[in-house]
């Protein structure tokens, strides 16, 4: 056990860790973990070959949500639909504690660099869902399309033709997902027992067995996830807007001053002499990359899933999910830390400090509506990872269900055990799976990012010619 602990946690450094420290002035200095150097520059990379896709074309976006749900193949899902199985993985305990501990750790500058985070990765998320539906392919077991970075990826190294079956970087990646999905099914186990302990003071186990069973009678049935999703994201994205909404709207004249703490301590103006911009800046920009999960190749699996006119219309959809993600959602969060006194909060971390700040605002319901907003949130991220799944375990060990089953029934046992007990290096796997993913993803999606802009470019012309024979 020690042995894998060990070695649990030297990859974890190797990928999240600060390999690089850059000193700044003052006293300061910036530290770069693998990651953070794969996926920023690649962020700004796409940004700029979309030309500032998520800027210029955000209109668009918006206008692909409203079209009508035109899906040909009765079992496939369509462009929205998957934008919001992805934003049901998105949208879980980063958006909570972790913009809680972003805050926390870098002061409220942090909040700033999310967000540049979440305008870069909106590029890098269009990027790797328009190549997964570009190198989609029929699912023979649930019907509609699959695909994902796996798929992409032996696309890459496998010409067509050959007798090789399988590629060993898509299988790599798609062994890092199924990895990181079963310690993110542990963690959401002990995120939604812990709350509801707080909250109502329910014994772990009766809040464990009650979400075992109820995620159980969801993902062993054939098409119920997206029709669940279908109904849970908007309700939980809906709920937890509002409330944000209205603790504002109560707060109204502190806005200002909420709004001058951010740009002030996101670019040093207090941080630079007290020698601390430097953990502004990353805690901001890891807690972005970990939320909006832009370039780690999750997404796609859902994006090739889709039955749409365009793959460049996807890539939009799942651009958006980003800023919904982060923009939205986890402004929400930073509002209602921000909009609460200083005083009452200092010294508490994770979820203590949001309780605390939720019962400042709207008193015991707070508490309570916070431990269901964190279910939902919880819950949905366990029901998406494990549509994610399908297509990795199908590129792994076939169309086969009773390697699908398996995998299920595998997700639910982390489900359970982390509802009882807190496993610490076990939850250090989801971050070390989707830190793995990352790095396979990024082999592919620079070397195939021409396919991904020449489709965008298609798709312009398309639109364009649209409006002239409109007019």
């Amino acid at each position: 056990m020690e042995l894998i602990k060990s070695v649990i946690d030297t990859l974890y450094y190797l990928l999240w860790g600060d390999i690089i420290t850059i000193p700044l002035p003052g006293g300061s200095s910036l530290g770069l973990s693998l990651l953070v150097i794969i996926l920023i520059p690649s962020g700004i990379y796409f940004t700029i070959r979309t030309r500032f896709l998520p800027f210029r074309m955000f209109p668009e976006m918006l206008r692909i949500t409203m079209e009508k749900r035109n899906v040909a193949d009765k079992d496939a899902i369509s462009g929205v639909q998957a934008l919001i199985v992805s934003t049901a993985t998105r949208v879980g305990m980063g958006n909570l504690v972790g913009v809680v501990a972003a805050i926390s750790a870098g002061g409220a500058g942090a909040v700033f660099w999310m967000w540049v985070i979440a305008l870069l990765g909106s590029s890098t998320a269009f990027a790797e869902a328009t190549l997964a539906q570009l190198h989609k392919e029929k699912d023979p077991l649930y019907g509609g399309f699959r695909g994902g970075p796996a798929y992409y990826i032996h696309h890459l190294f496998i010409r067509k033709g050959s007798k090789r079956k399988r590629s060993v970087i898509a299988c790599l990646f798609a062994l890092s997902g199924l990895i990181c999905w079963c310690g993110i099914s542990q963690v959401v186990g002990n995120s939604v027992s812990s709350a509801f302990e707080n909250a109502f003071q329910i014994p772990p186990v009766f809040t464990t067995v009650f979400l075992v069973a109820l995620a159980a009678v969801i993902v062993l049935r054939k098409h119920a996830t997206v029709r669940v999703l279908d109904v849970m994201v908007p309700v939980m994205a809906v709920l937890y807007f509002g409330i944000t909404i209205f603790v504002i709207v109560t707060n109204i004249t502190l806005l200002p001053q909420v709004f001058s703490r951010i740009f002030q301590e996101a670019f040093g103006l207090r941080q630079a002499v007290a020698g601390g911009i430097g953990a502004v800046i990353m805690n901001g920009a890891k807690r972005g990359l970990f939320s909006n999960e832009a370039g780690s190749g999750s997404a796609p699996c859902a994006a090739a899933a889709a039955d749409i006119s365009h793959p460049a219309k996807e890539g939009l959809l799942q651009a958006l999910g980003v800023f919904i993600d982060t923009i939205v959602i986890c402004s929400c969060t930073a509002m209602l830390m921000l909009l609460t006194p200083e005083g009452l909060t200092s010294g508490l971390e994770g979820m203590d400090l949001l309780q605390t700040a939720m019962k400042y605002h709207l008193g015991e319901f707070g508490v309570i509506f916070i431990a269901v907003i964190l279910w939902l949130f919880s819950f949905s991220t366990f029901i998406g990872i494990l549509f994610y799944a399908r297509s990795n375990i199908a590129y792994l060990f076939g169309d086969r269900w009773i390697f699908q089953t398996a995998y299920k029934i595998l997700a639910l046992v982390m489900l359970f055990v982390g509802g009882l007990a807190a496993y610490t290096f076990v939850w250090d796997l989801g971050d070390i799976g989707v830190g793995l993913m990352t790095i396979f993803n990024m082999i592919a999606l620079i070397p195939l990012s021409s396919q991904a802009v020449n489709s965008l470019k298609d798709y312009q012309r398309i639109r364009a010619e649209e409006k002239n024979a409109g007019n």
